[in-house]
């Protein structure tokens, strides 16, 4: 009988990890010291915030909040998966990758073929595809040019000529077959690409263009330059959590195009150390941080470890405060995934 147990335990868990499409979940109510922290957002900040949920439909769609978490609404509504939004610069245009059609999990970003870069206004009008077999694409600081992945390779293109310019040739870089570059990241200046490693390789790291040299960073994913280009930030496999794989944001202070705090056999140092939320929802993903440098948004799960499948929640926190003060923006059990912000200046 315990035997029996365990199986019907494993099936249960292997039927929801490899789901056909996501859940589209129902709300929750936030509890008494959540409604707080939210009522403490209120009017405090002017903005928007963009992410990807699947609580409309299991394919995922863009949904659109105010930066203190009112006002939730829903931007597109098709029978794609629509992830990975960005803000333009003015925050009045916002690019995402779209499937080429149906349910395409996010495993499959490695293979650019089944995804479009398309761009839509934040009023929900003009939506139109700018890149084809191309994912992770995000706006230049002058809003007229992008960059993407296109498997192995990054690219810039000028939106108004449709030229498009060969950043990075990821095979040639780093002479290994097989490797896959996920969101590059090109530092304000344009000197440096900071980017996540997968297929042949697993690492992060920044890219010197110029002296054509990568500098490591680590394991862990999801790297990204503050708007300034002072920092780098990322999510590293480390920290608190109930999940078997835990994980926390890091933040590294840069020195032409190398990061100044080192992860060795002692740990993560404690000045590399952003945010790791305390409990059991501790699974940090996908942080972006504002272009003022003073907020992050990102996600975080309790459980299970796929990006558009799991319970993921969107948290906001004001950098430098304590980490108990983040206050929960999402309450629905649906996949909330890759948020950006936009804020007024």
């Amino acid at each position: 009988m315990k035997f029996l147990k365990i199986l019907m335990a494993t099936l249960a868990f292997s039927t929801s990890a490899f789901a056909d499409e996501a859940p589209t979940g129902a709300p929750v109510s936030p509890t008494s010291e959540e409604q707080a922290a939210l009522n403490a957002l209120q009017g405090k900040l002017k903005g928007k915030i963009v992410w990807s949920s699947s609580r409309s439909h299991s394919t995922h769609d863009l949904w659109l909040m105010n930066a203190d978490g009112s006002e939730k609404k829903q931007l597109t509504n098709s029978t794609t998966v629509d992830w990975f939004p960005r803000f333009s610069p003015d925050g009045k245009t916002i690019i995402f990758t779209r499937s080429k059609g149906g349910w395409t999990p996010e495993n499959d970003a490695n293979y650019p073929e089944k995804w479009d870069l398309w761009t839509i206004n934040a009023d929900g009008s003009d939506e139109k595809k700018v890149a084809e077999n191309a994912t992770w694409g995000t706006f230049r600081p002058d809003g007229k040019s992008i960059v993407f992945s296109r498997g192995a390779n990054v690219y810039q293109k000028n939106l108004s000529s449709g030229e498009e310019t060969l950043l990075l040739d990821g095979v040639k870089a780093f002479d290994e077959k097989g490797v896959i570059l996920q969101e590059p990241n090109l530092s304000p200046d344009g000197k440096y690409l900071a980017i996540t490693l997968r297929g042949s390789m697993r690492e992060t790291g920044i890219w010197d263009i110029a002296k054509k040299k990568w500098n490591k960073s680590g394991d862990g994913c999801q790297i990204d330059f503050f708007a300034d280009g002072s920092r780098v930030y990322r999510v590293n496999p480390t920290g608190n959590g109930g999940t078997a794989a835990p994980s926390e944001i890091l933040w590294f202070t840069l020195k032409d195009g190398v990061q100044q705090e080192k992860i060795g056999f002692f740990g993560v140092p404690k000045a590399a150390k952003l945010m790791d939320l305390p409990g059991r929802r501790s699974h940090e993903y996908f942080p972006r941080v504002s272009a003022d440098g003073k907020w992050l948004v990102w996600g975080a799960t309790a459980k299970g470890h796929d990006h558009d499948i799991y319970d993921y929640e969107l948290y906001l926190w004001q950098i430098g405060t304590p980490a108990k003060t983040a206050a929960r923006l999402t309450y629905h059990t649906a996949n909330d995934r890759w948020p950006d912000i936009w804020l007024e200046k």
